[in-house]
């Protein structure tokens, strides 16, 4: 009796280990009716962009064309489930979807296009996470409800950030956002920058700033009506804190992505754009520098 409920109990718990997830409770939480690859494990849930109408080389492009949305789920070794996704965006959701998936716990780990003569422009935003379903299933079903809430209250897509005009002249002064970066920035026709090396290597050659593995950090405009812009070179852990100290300072992200092939360790870098009085601009990437070098980052005065 003791062999045979021994035996019931090993193959409960082996069922248990190769069963699927709660593929009824994705469905649930995110609204919408997922398909099962039973062979790989794995869940996925997807809608396509029918809300938007976009153009790209002047042809309507349909849905099916590319403008899907999707999140698939499968079970993780150190949390009960991983999500893995791609949200398609017009160009003013970018940001909010952004901020939503970080706040929300998720990771974004890469911003891009895949059209070119696209208007409205598009963008795709992939996002990744773990944890449980039901946490992993909200997260998601928030992002999408918080880009659709967007589009319908704003249908018409922004063409600019809807900020005041920069001045044709740029008068920046240097000397308080030196003291903010603790460096000597390079001035040039009223603007500064500044550039921050981060050493990797490349096949085992050793790369830093002049070889373009720096973060770097620009203003122009005048010392109240300012726009930075810049380069954020990180490692794959501090990539979404660097991201989310950004997003929350209000500044935008514009592209992720890898600008290498196996270096060591994996280098992610972020585009970024903002604006503001220059020494607010300058305190919030101050404040999220610390999170992209291992050692003090060095300034160089290289161009890019």
């Amino acid at each position: 009796m003791k062999i045979k409920v021994l035996f019931l109990l090993v193959i409960t718990i082996l069922t248990a280990a190769g069963a699927t997830i709660d593929t009824a409770q994705i469905d649930q939480l995110t609204g919408l009716k997922g398909k099962l690859n039973e062979k790989e494990g794995a869940y996925k849930i997807s809608f396509t962009r029918e809300d938007v109408t976009v153009f790209v080389d002047g042809w309507k492009i349909p849905a099916f064309m590319g403008l899907s949305t999707w999140a698939a789920f499968t079970k993780a070794t150190h949390s009960e489930a991983m999500v893995m996704g791609d949200t398609v965006l017009l160009e003013d959701e970018v940001n909010l979807a952004m901020f939503v998936a970080l706040e929300s716990g998720l990771s974004v780990t890469a911003l891009h296009n895949h059209f070119f003569f696209d208007h409205p422009r598009l963008f795709f935003m992939h996002i990744e996470g773990e944890g449980t379903v039901e946490h992993l299933a909200s997260s998601v079903r928030l992002l999408y409800d918080k880009v659709r809430e967007f589009r319908t209250a704003h249908p018409t897509p922004a063409d600019s950030f809807l900020k005041p005009a920069l001045p044709d002249i740029s008068t920046i002064t240097a000397d308080p956002l030196n003291k903010i970066f603790r460096s000597s920035g390079e001035v040039n026709k009223g603007m500064i920058k500044f550039t921050f090396g981060r050493p990797a290597k490349q096949h085992g050659v050793a790369i830093d700033s002049t070889m373009g593995v720096n973060t770097w950090v620009a203003f122009a405009g005048s010392d109240e009506n300012a726009v930075v812009d810049g380069d954020f070179a990180v490692t794959e852990n501090d990539l979404r804190p660097a991201l989310k100290s950004l997003r929350e300072a209000g500044i935008n992200i514009v592209a992720i992505h890898s600008h290498m092939i196996g270096e060591e360790p994996r280098i992610v870098f972020f585009h970024y754009w903002g604006r503001g009085p220059a020494q607010s601009l300058a305190q919030s990437i101050e404040k999220a520098l610390p999170a992209t070098a291992e050692t003090p980052a060095k300034s160089s005065a290289g161009v890019r």
